[in-house]
């Protein structure tokens, strides 16, 4: 392999695109919690949203390090089954991902530094402790999608109501996504051994419970206009996130891959809805 092969390798395990998206999360806890007032602390609001993209991007990296023997059934385009870095490379790479991340948290409020300890462990341990045990993984993943509003709120010493309900918001769409990704990955978990939802419960009913907690996500999510923390244009945003959901939960019985990728742009789109709520209250 060439150099600019193994570095397009380096860079595809870190998924940037997922990578990014959840430093855009933590960067929407903040504004939602602060609003035009995170220009005064811009900094740890820079510092948080890099210790997210880095972060996350070690955890990517080491999963792969982790399930090398997995995604040779499941994912054999990905960079160490197909032969574009080794795997020492990958998992001293992640090392340097999660040091840099962890340097950048010395410049957080304590709460943040807390809520970023708890999520490099949880990034770090996951894929070896966690993602073979039934549900475990599930919420494990479910609470680091959340907690990235969670770490941008407190990195402005505002962890306010609102934000904390948008955690659950994503927390609970995530684990629906992470149940309907298992069921993708069905034959190479089993294959490896692991024991995750749908090995245990079977495939209709791990997609039956997906569904069940994307449909109370969906139902919850006019809670921040009940409260008044948001006006009327959040509902008119947050309506195509819930059509999209609904519609990525009926699509995974048939197409579990499409399922989860049509959710994780729902989640997207319904990160856009609160941050034009917080917006119109700004104006």
């Amino acid at each position: 392999m060439s150099l600019a092969e193994r570095v397009r390798g380096l860079v595809e395990l870190t998924r940037p695109g997922n990578a990014i998206a959840s430093g855009v999360l933590t960067f929407t806890g903040a504004f939602i919690a602060e609003g035009s007032g995170i220009l005064t602390n811009s900094t740890a609001v820079i510092a948080a949203t890099l210790t997210t993209i880095l972060a996350t991007s070690a955890g990517m990296a080491i999963n792969d390090y982790f399930d090398r023997d997995i995604d040779r059934i499941n994912n054999p385009e990905r960079p160490i089954p197909r032969g574009a870095v080794a795997p020492n490379t990958v998992l001293g790479f992640s090392i340097v991902l999660f040091a840099i991340s962890g340097a950048l948290t010395f410049m957080l409020p304590t709460l943040a530094i807390a809520i970023a300890v708890v999520n490099l462990v949880g990034l770090v341990t996951y894929t070896k402790f966690f993602k073979g045990l039934p549900g475990m993984g599930n919420l494990l993943v479910a609470y680091l999608g959340g907690s990235t509003f969670l770490l941008g709120a407190a990195a402005v010493g505002q962890l306010s109501a609102s934000v904390i309900v948008l955690f659950l918001l994503a927390a609970l769409s995530t684990f629906s996504r992470e149940v309907i990704k298992d069921v993708e990955d069905l034959a190479g978990d089993r294959e490896e051994g692991l024991q995750t939802l749908p090995i245990m419960i079977g495939r209709r009913p791990a997609l039956s419970l997906a569904m069940a907690v994307l449909i109370v996500a969906v139902a919850a999510s006019p809670v921040p206009y009940l409260r008044e923390t948001f006006g009327i244009a959040y509902l008119v945003l947050v309506a195509p996130a819930v059509v999209v959901m609904l519609y990525s939960g009926y699509r995974s019985f048939d197409d579990p891959a499409s399922g989860q990728s049509l959710l994780k742009y729902g989640m997207y789109i319904s990160a856009v809805a609160f941050i034009g709520g917080r917006i119109t209250l700004l104006l």
